[in-house]
């Protein structure tokens, strides 16, 4: 009797230690992480947490897995208080993984973005550079008939989150699938659209040339009534665009930017560009989708940020004036 006492006592306490082990919380009290490479198995897991100090000990993790089963995630993961075992595992096995944030603002082009995934700490710049004129596939259902360059134009602002781990593929891939949602909810899809394509640069330029929303759609009916005639388009972001792809931009147009011979140099050039030049916002887009008619061919911005527009030479020229007037006060 006194034996099975005995037993029945060691049993209750190592009940009691392994509950403790489970259930009372420990951990790191400042930002510890956990990079959990794939194929890793429960032993290597387990060690790798006990000696960042994220669990008292392995075993206990393994009396853990005995008890819940399921499949443990790889990933990078993130600690920065106590806790209990519980907590750790379930995270593990959810794939609780932490993440980064890449925020990409509506006009970036393929160069900001690539230094975005770099500051956010997703991989470099060029490589995701190299990546995004590589997989141009991503974009073959929108540009059939057409070998574009790169995926400029196509990878769509918005704040994304990625484990470090994200491949620049992986990360075009949500980009391309985040702009085929947009488009789609616009209505602008490879189906209904014949000249998609044409519209996403557009879209591009408008993005480019101006903030207030109200203002897009004269800025594209400006342009459409400039490629109604023959008149360049003759806009400033194209030169820069051109500048940045022959690695050549100093931070402000000069007249040999003006005289380049890139199909992108809109003053030498007319029509449209043979690309975009940004990634474009959904105001942007709906402006190239749903241009205003008007009889203005000239515009420029004022001293509070808004745009002028002008339908003749001497009154764009008198506006110019005012703008520039008002820069000097």
């Amino acid at each position: 009797m006194k034996f099975l006492a005995t037993l029945l006592l060691v049993a209750l306490l190592l009940a009691a230690a392994a509950a403790a082990l489970i259930y009372l919380p420990y951990g790191p009290t400042t930002e510890t992480f956990v990079d959990i490479p794939t194929g890793t198995g429960t032993q290597a897991i387990a060690a790798q947490l006990q000696n960042a100090g994220i669990i008292r000990t392995q075993f206990a993790f393994y009396l853990l897995r005995a008890i819940k089963g399921g499949t443990l995630k790889a990933g990078e993961y993130r600690f920065d208080h106590p806790a209990p075992l519980t907590d750790v595992y379930a995270r593990i096995l959810k794939g609780d993984v932490y993440t980064r944030t890449l925020t990409i603002p509506e006009g970036f082009n393929i160069f900001d973005i690539a230094q975005a995934v770099q500051a956010a700490g997703l991989g470099n710049a060029q490589d995701f550079l190299a990546a995004e004129r590589q997989h141009t596939e991503l974009i073959a259902p929108f540009t059939a008939g057409s070998h574009p360059a790169s995926l400029e134009g196509y990878l769509f602002p918005d704040t994304y989150h990625f484990s470090r781990h994200t491949t620049p593929l992986q990360i075009l891939t949500t980009m391309v699938r985040r702009f085929r949602q947009a488009t789609t909810q616009l209505g602008l899809t490879p189906d209904t659209s014949a000249n998609l394509p044409e519209t996403i640069i557009m879209a591009s330029l408008i993005e480019k040339e101006v903030r207030q929303d109200d203002e897009r759609p004269l800025v594209a009916g400006v342009f459409l009534n400039r490629l109604a005639i023959g008149m360049p388009l003759a806009t400033d972001p194209t030169v820069i665009y051109a500048a940045l792809l022959d690695q050549r931009w100093r931070g402000t147009i000069y007249a040999s930017d003006l005289q380049s011979p890139s199909p992108y140099n809109t003053y030498k050039h007319p029509g449209l560009p043979p690309g975009p030049i940004c990634n474009p916002g959904i105001a942007a887009l709906r402006a190239a989708l749903h241009p205003t008619r008007t009889d203005y061919l000239y515009f420029v911005s004022d001293a509070a940020g808004h745009t002028r527009f002008s339908a003749t030479l001497k009154e764009h020229a008198q506006q110019v004036q005012a703008y520039r007037q008002a820069q000097r006060r």
